[in-house]
């Protein structure tokens, strides 16, 4: 944590405060500093996709790095237009992931999924391969 923390303090003092040199440097230093803060925050943070039962039976999907906060955003009709509009009952379903992208697609095909087949997932009658 301290090596991520470090690199983004150098990312924005360089943004803030460019050194005198050429442009061209200045822009690939500050390129490496973002692509090594991506690396290193992506390999250690988890990601979850998670599902929600709505009020209305129905059931809303979305992915965050922190579901207690994300749920808490949703309660308070604060996290989605879809739960503000419909409510939330609890969380029922979710899956932990350490790459972004594969969180992402996750979520991308869940979300293209029927509510039946969604609550398929949750009661344990749909693999989570399928």
């Amino acid at each position: 944590m301290f090596e991520r923390n470090n690199l983004i303090v150098r990312a924005c003092r360089e943004l803030l405060h460019p050194r005198k040199t050429e442009e061209s440097k200045n822009t690939n230093i500050l390129f490496d500093l973002v692509e090594n803060i991506y690396n290193i925050g992506m390999n250690k943070w988890h990601w979850y996709i998670y599902i929600i039962e709505c009020l209305g039976d129905t059931y809303y999907t979305g992915m965050t790095w922190n579901i207690a906060n994300r749920l808490e955003q949703h309660v308070s009709r604060l996290g989605s237009e879809y739960t503000k509009k419909h409510g939330v009952k609890k969380l029922v379903y979710y899956e932990e992931f350490n790459d972004l992208e594969m969180a992402r697609n996750r979520e991308k095909q869940i979300k293209n999924w029927s509510q039946e087949k969604k609550k398929k997932l949750i009661n344990g009658e749909w693999k989570k391969e399928w």
